[in-house]
């Protein structure tokens, strides 16, 4: 994410990064995520809290390993939290709905991009650490499936290398 920078999206561009990362499958029209913004100086609120999580869970951090993670939502100028929020349906297995979360956390990449932005996906381990997915928003049964780290690029966004399509590629033939 150091290579985010202010300016970040506008409210409105905002607004539509979200309409777009919204418009996904859903099996069921249940809805089963829930964004979470952390913008302005929430970010940094946020930082030194999941600071004083690290501090209790792991006393062998020292100042530097506590100031990675006071950034974790640092410099990027927002952050859109991904929340898995399944809702208990035989029509619409637990599966379908964590792919239908993931394809907001794709979602919401590709919406900032177009619009000139760039993004990162991540999930580090406060994603996963019940407490810290609480201080972060998750309610009951929820747990994050992506931070979706939104700003101006630093740097030329370069693509990775790609599979070789005949290794990963294969057609069914009965």
């Amino acid at each position: 994410m150091g290579f985010l920078k202010d300016p970040g999206p506008t409210p409105e561009e905002l607004q539509e990064i979200l309409t777009i990362g919204t418009r996904v499958p859903d099996h069921g029209k249940f809805v089963p995520w829930r964004l979470i913004l952390i913008e302005g100086d929430d970010r940094i609120k946020a930082g030194e809290k999941l600071a004083e999580i690290a501090r209790r869970k792991r006393p062998e951090l020292d100042e530097a390993g506590l100031d990675i993670e006071r950034r974790q939502f640092l410099p990027a100028p927002v952050t859109i939290g991904v929340l898995l929020s399944p809702k208990p349906n035989p029509k619409a297995p637990e599966m379908e709905q964590l792919l239908s979360a993931g394809n907001v956390c794709f979602n919401l990449s590709h919406a900032a991009f177009a619009m000139g932005f760039a993004a990162s996906w991540t999930n580090r381990w406060y994603g996963f650490d019940t407490e810290a997915q609480t201080m972060l928003g998750a309610r009951g049964g929820e747990r994050f499936v992506g931070f979706i780290h939104i700003g101006t690029p630093t740097t030329v966004i370069e693509d990775r290398d790609r599979p070789n399509l005949d290794e990963v590629v294969t057609r069914w033939q009965g």
